[in-house]
């Protein structure tokens, strides 16, 4: 029992103390992840099991390790943030694979990249077709990022002489049969008034409603479950 105690209270205080880890570094370990990033977050998960698995290794230790760590990554991106020169070594650099409608090979096979893989990642864009695209760059964290020839591109209101109007975002207001209560209230709206806007779409039960979605001046958008609740 004192053993299962143990690994219990090192999984819970590492679990904290890489939380911690984790906001302390910032977003970027997320949103743009590098290789470098996706190596020190494999080596925290490892000083991590081994503080679980290895009884050999202590607690204090393994903190001691991955405070180190964190502080060797956290030096890193101050480096990448005051030098320059360093970015390219460090983080690597953006690859232009596409330029002016043609296929860059080397830059393709400096990157890892077959062509199934170029088109997969520029159909992720919203482009199906090479021919549409002018430029594609390959960047750092593996996403690509498609500049369209002039006749695919989307046409802009400003382009069009379009008085647009201000956007609105969408609220979450029901989340899998739940009423998101803070999305209500921020939306200066009510519970009733949320029933009686499913009434009209002859929805009696909220706990029906698989996700319901509203915006500024548009009726509320409502998903039911389909063969009952999910």
């Amino acid at each position: 029992m004192n053993h299962y105690l143990s690994i219990a209270v090192e999984l819970i205080l590492g679990f904290f103390f890489l939380f911690i880890m984790v906001k302390f570094q910032g977003k970027t370990q997320f949103s743009q992840i590098t290789p470098f990033d996706f190596i020190s977050a494999i080596i925290l998960g490892e000083l991590l099991g081994n503080a679980i698995y290895d009884h050999e290794v202590k607690l204090g230790e393994i903190i001691f390790a991955i405070s180190l760590w964190g502080i060797l990554v956290y030096i890193t991106e101050l480096i990448t943030q005051k030098y320059n020169n360093s970015r390219k070594l460090l983080e690597g650099e953006p690859n232009i694979v596409i330029r002016q409608g043609k296929i860059k090979y080397e830059a393709l096979k400096k990157a890892k990249l077959d062509i199934n893989q170029l088109q997969s990642l520029i159909r992720q864009q919203g482009y199906f077709s090479l021919r549409e695209v002018e430029f594609a760059i390959i960047e750092t964290n593996g996403q690509v990022s498609v500049l369209p020839k002039s006749d695919y591109d989307t046409p802009k209101n400003s382009d069009l002489k379009i008085q647009a109007e201000a956007p609105n975002l969408p609220v979450n207001l029901i989340l899998d049969g739940r009423v998101v209560e803070r999305n209500l209230k921020e939306a200066g709206l009510d519970e009733q008034w949320l029933k009686r806007q499913l009434a009209k779409q002859k929805i009696s039960q909220i706990s029906d409603v698989l996700f319901a979605e509203w915006m500024q001046d548009q009726p509320i958008f409502v998903m039911k479950y389909e063969n009952g609740k999910g």
